[in-house]
């Protein structure tokens, strides 16, 4: 019910009338490796995001128990000591590309994505450029930017601390389909 009532609240921002492109296969992925150390890297394939193509906002849910790593030690870890994700279980995104407009995407365009993320029950202002390319009946949204553990409160133990970058680089790529 908790899941119900939060993606309600994510799409409350759009008119009934609004035009919308969603997906609930989003791929998000992070790396915070360090050269010379064994790579710090997660894939989430199961992102949900939702655009509104008559004003560009957008929004999207991720759930962090679903980010795959190549260790399954790291996944542990990663849930239990970094992103505390039985208490916080979720990151959300909540912005909007910058003089977005849906007649005037012919094929690809590139625009500038303003919004929130929240992480750990903490919010940073993200600043970033967002691909969008028009295929047919679907798009393609493709974004990357960078954020630091400290931004979410995220304590990086000392004995790992040379091992995990300090900037963490955050790769989208969603294909949204039509909402009917």
């Amino acid at each position: 019910m908790k899941l119900f009532i939060t993606f309600l609240s994510l799409c409350c921002f759009a008119k009934l009338s609004a035009q919308k492109y969603f997906t609930k296969t989003g791929f998000t992925e992070f790396k915070a490796s360090v050269e010379a150390f064994e790579p710090v890297e997660a894939q989430n394939n199961s992102t949900t995001v939702l655009l509104n193509v008559d004003n560009g906002e957008i929004a999207g849910l991720l759930f962090i128990k679903a980010f795959n790593f190549r260790v399954a030690l790291m996944r542990e870890h990663f849930n239990e000591n970094y992103m505390d994700a039985d208490k916080f279980p979720k990151a959300t995104f909540k912005g909007a590309l910058e003089n977005f407009q849906w007649s005037a995407l012919s094929s690809t365009e590139t625009y500038p994505l303003q919004g929130e993320l929240n992480i750990k029950g903490k919010s940073k202002a993200i600043s970033t450029q967002a691909r969008l390319t028009k295929k047919a009946d679907k798009l393609l949204l493709e974004s990357e930017f960078t954020v630091s553990p400290q931004d979410f409160d995220i304590k990086i133990p000392s004995i790992v601390s040379e091992k995990i970058s300090e900037t963490i680089t955050i790769s989208l790529r969603y294909e949204l389909i039509e909402k009917k």
